[in-house]
């Protein structure tokens, strides 16, 4: 690790300026140090970033489709030729997740998603459908979507680059200009990911970055003159966001507990594989990620062993180490749920058979067997590298443990039967449900978010776009015009 002070600025209005409000230490999950400091924006320099952001969208979004596009085009290959390598190392320094994660969110989740952006917002068609309230040709109706203003983008510290990137190039391109707070714990990263925008050349106030905790956020859910809220992160917050925001526009993609189910005729292996990624990729702290493995109770025993001898030789340790399949966990809080958890499991019956110990934030690759259905595990977000393996007979019993949950964010079932596979998509309760593939599976192009507790709205491709522009119909009696 260098022996660096990092420090991290607010970007208002074009000009890099130091917050006038706390001084925070950023500390590093790999040793325990402190690797930089920033001051937070105070309450009045997050509303004058609100204001900027206001006068600067009336022009912004008159802006042609072709310029915007090649302003971030250029944010991208700044991105890609410059700032990624350092981008992704200060990611590992600041969360911890390992360098062939990090490596692996800039140049293939993140950076990739402005050029995928430009190209659905240009492809955002309006409609013009016909008058059927008269018998005349005279009425020509437009139905048109227009940029919603100013858009609030709050992220968290597990994907902080990557999870901007699926709002703030869309919401640029669409006419809107953006207001971003990145999590407290990843300033330093996501300060380089603003800079890429501010050398490619957006205008003033385009796009601003407020550093802060909590209350900055909230700021932006109340502030009068946000039209709409992009965030990712907690079912807590997030119904926070619901309560002091009002009418304000919201796509929300909040927490999950994802099952994976694999049925007495999957592919073993290929499951195996499958909810090795699924529970232990960047170290279980995923949204998406299965936190539960429903196995059926004639593989039960064949593929618990299988997974435990897989899950046996991950190594954990130094996050830059090639090596390392597992870094530290980001923070103490996350380490005493995930030991509540296990702790739960097993005096209501599970068996601890691989794991459980824990080294500073460093959380063995842990997996229990035999868990029971009324486990606190099953109801909530573990957020951490433990694999609980629930034994079932059914697939009604399957659907029934999966469902039985606040959240329906992501579910995966293993199955060679085109029945089964039927069966599990239209009685899973969960926004995407994955047929012999894991839970963290991702594309640009499709819809992703959640039912129930796990959010609202859906981002990427063109189902993010509703989220963040206004419709407008206009009607016209051509038959009235003189010329």
């Amino acid at each position: 690790m260098s022996k660096e002070m990092l420090t991290a600025k607010c970007f208002i209005n074009g000009e890099w300026v130091e917050g006038d409000g706390p001084l925070r230490e950023v500390v590093s999950p790999i040793n325990g140090k402190v690797i930089g400091t920033f001051k937070e924006a105070s309450t009045e320099q997050v509303d004058y970033a609100v204001k900027c952001a206001k006068e600067a969208q009336k022009s912004w979004k008159f802006v042609s489709i072709k310029e915007k596009g090649e302003i971030l085009r250029k944010a991208s290959k700044i991105g890609f030729e410059k700032y990624g390598d350092e981008m992704a190392r200060l990611m590992v320094l600041e969360m911890g997740k390992i360098h062939a994660e990090a490596i692996e969110e800039i140049y293939h989740l993140g950076l990739p998603n402005i050029n995928d952006a430009i190209e659905e917002v240009k492809r955002f068609r309006n409609s013009m459908p016909p008058s059927t309230e008269e018998k005349s040709n005279n009425k020509k109706i437009m139905v048109r979507q227009e940029a919603i203003g100013v858009v609030a983008t709050i992220t968290p510290w597990n994907f902080p680059i990557a999870l901007t990137l699926e709002y703030v190039p869309y919401a640029l391109m669409l006419g809107n200009t953006d207001v971003f707070k990145p999590t407290s714990f990843c300033p330093f990263s996501c300060q380089l990911m603003v800079k890429i925008f501010d050398e490619a050349g957006l205008p003033p106030g385009v796009f601003n970055f407020v550093l802060g905790s909590g209350r900055v956020g909230t700021q932006l859910f109340e502030h009068e003159l946000v039209d709409a809220i992009t965030f990712t992160g907690s079912t807590e917050v997030g119904l926070i966001a619901c309560k002091v925001s009002g009418l304000k526009r919201r796509v929300m993609e909040l927490g999950g507990n994802g099952p994976m189910i694999i049925m007495d005729d999957a592919d073993i292996d290929a499951g195996v594989d499958a909810c090795m990624i699924g529970i232990y990729y960047n170290c279980g702290q995923v949204c998406c990620g299965a936190e539960r493995l429903l196995v059926h109770e004639a593989v039960y025993d064949e593929f618990t062993k299988k997974f435990i001898e897989k899950a046996s030789k991950l190594v954990c340790g130094d996050p830059f180490d090639e090596k390392t399949d597992i870094g530290p966990l980001h923070d103490k809080e996350g380490i005493e749920k995930i030991k509540r958890h296990i702790a739960d499991a097993v005096k209501k019956g599970a068996k601890l058979v691989l794991g459980g110990n824990c080294k500073d934030l460093y959380f063995e690759p842990t997996v229990l067997v035999d868990v029971t259905k009324d486990a606190e595990l099953n109801f909530e977000e573990t957020f951490g590298p433990v694999a609980p393996i629930i034994k079932f007979s059914t697939r009604e019993e399957a659907v029934e443990i999966a469902n039985n949950t606040i959240y329906g964010l992501s579910s995966a079932v293993f199955t060679s039967g085109l029945n089964n596979a039927w069966y599990f998509a239209d009685n899973l309760d969960h926004g995407t449900v994955l047929v012999n593939e894991h839970t963290n599976y991702w594309d640009y192009l499709v819809p992703f978010g959640g039912m129930k507790n796990s959010g609202n709205g859906r981002i990427l491709g063109p189902w993010i776009l509703n989220g963040l522009s206004e419709t407008k119909q206009i009607v016209m009696d051509v038959s009235r015009a003189k010329y």
